[in-house]
């Protein structure tokens, strides 16, 4: 898009681009989503950034009617396979806030200094930079929905100090950390979506997972549905109102998270509606990990996906053209937990429920049926040496095959082929749930060239339709 072109979807109210690029407004120094409902600014006043650090960085604050913070992330990382893109996914799943820029470098198996130049040179803003952004949004969002102290906060968004904790929320939102603690709307249920409930000790931390575009919700809740492994995750509740819960092993310790069926739509003026948010909470032992979850949910229910330029693609294909119609914004599912969506691909939904029971770690704290984590790599592997699944365990656990954010998607698929037991279609499996890949037609199937880059989805368009049999 060249700048004209963006300033038209300023100018429209565009939800369509939230996330996809951001803008500044020079006379007053704050910077937008597209479909800010505000006043549009002149043309000449108008700065464009391809990210919110960049924004950030040029001395802009974080627009406080829009909340351009909590917009859905560019879909444009999830398809893009250079290193740029791969980076994006490790920045999001928190892996500059634990391990640095020199962490991150090695696991693009590039130099810092490399990785700082290309970041910089495509979005404006290097690694660091877009992680404290990051920080940022997590600090607003545990301000705004627990009564965690302040001092707390500071270290469990991954700031170094509560200094720098101070000063980033008075850069970004032009407010101090207490300041924008008492903006949040006292009294209102978010489920409604007309304001910000504060969560009472205990009760976990209630989110809104944005998305943009429609979103099919009961088809995704039918697949997790229909893979549920018991004692892990659990789909409750009628049809229309079901709700999502799964147990999730984090970085710093463990969590149990709840997500609704029930999608929710802001009230709109102008312009094209911007999408909607899905109902969540989530409890966690170590609030460091409020990053890294909600990364992982976004994966696992593909809310950061592009729907538009999806269905405009396979929409004019003869066989799917009826199908994007009838669903328009059907997702893709991924997985909160790369490794254990590889095993599962692996083993099918009853051998995965067999691990659990047998290898599974349990919860300190059981929350109904919800009592085990899914066993890791490393435990599989020490318990089941032998065949096909010791072989894919014990190549996890020792990074032969690398599954996460930023794992090179041929790579993992070549590493993958070369282990015992591993056919295509189980790798084609792994490709799309795992390492979130649109692009994935499975192993002999008369997948046209049309589709690309989205043929995940076009199977997933005649798999729900029941065009479609995996096996």
């Amino acid at each position: 898009m060249d700048e004209d072109t963006r300033y038209e979807a300023v100018r429209s109210r565009d939800g369509r681009f939230d996330g996809v690029f951001f803008f500044a407004v020079e006379t007053t120094g704050i910077y937008c989503r597209p479909s800010c409902p505000a006043v549009t600014p002149k043309r000449h006043n108008v700065r464009f950034f391809a990210t919110a650090a960049a924004a950030q960085g040029s001395g802009f604050r974080a627009c406080r009617r829009c909340r351009p913070d909590a917009v859905p992330g560019s879909a444009e990382w999830n398809v893009r396979a250079d290193v740029v893109g791969r980076a994006m996914r490790l920045i999001a799943d928190g892996v500059v806030d634990r391990e640095g820029v020199a962490g991150l470098a090695a696991r693009l198996g590039y130099s810092a200094r490399q990785v700082q130049r290309q970041l910089t040179a495509e979005l404006g803003a290097g690694p660091v930079a877009l992680a404290r952004a990051q920080r940022a949004h997590t600090a607003r969002v545990l301000l705004q929905t627990t009564e965690l102290p302040v001092t707390e906060i500071a270290f469990a968004s991954g700031f170094a100090s509560v200094r720098q904790f101070n000063d980033t929320v008075r850069e970004v939102y032009a407010s101090t950390p207490t300041e924008l603690r008492a903006a949040a709307p006292q009294g209102r249920s978010a489920s409604r979506g007309r304001g910000v409930l504060r969560a009472a000790p205990g009760a976990g931390i209630p989110l809104r997972l944005a998305y943009r575009g429609p979103y099919q919700a009961a088809a995704v809740l039918d697949q997790l549905a229909a893979e549920a492994v018991t004692g892990v995750e659990e789909v409750s509740g009628a049809p229309g109102g079901r709700t999502y819960r799964r147990t999730l092993r984090l970085p710093y310790g463990t969590g149990i998270v709840a997500v609704e069926e029930r999608t929710r739509e802001p009230r709109t003026g102008t312009g094209t509606r911007p999408g909607g948010w899905l109902d969540a909470r989530l409890h966690l032992t170590d609030p460091r990990d409020l990053t890294t979850a909600v990364q992982r949910l976004r994966r696992l229910f593909d809310l950061d996906a592009d729907p538009y330029a999806v269905d405009e693609r396979l929409g004019t294909d003869p066989r799917l053209g009826p199908l994007v119609a009838a669903r328009p914004g059907l997702r893709s599912p991924g997985a909160v937990d790369p490794p254990e969506a590889a095993v599962r691909a692996l083993v099918g939904k009853d051998g995965a429920q067999e691990l659990v029971r047998r290898y599974g770690k349990v919860l300190d704290a059981p929350c109904g049926s919800l009592t085990h984590l899914f066993p890791e790599p490393a435990v599989l592997a020490g318990a089941e040496p032998d065949g096909p699944l010791g072989a894919l365990a014990a190549a996890l656990a020792d990074g032969t095959v690398r599954l996460d954010p930023g794992a090179d998607r041929d790579d993992a698929r070549d590493a993958l082929l070369a282990l015992p037991g591993m056919d295509p279609a189980t790798v084609a499996a792994v490709r799309v749930r795992a390492l979130g890949d649109p692009d994935v037609a499975p192993p002999g199937a008369e997948v046209p060239d049309d589709w690309r880059p989205w043929r995940s989805y076009a199977v997933q368009h005649l798999r729900v339709a029941g065009e479609w049999n995996d096996r």
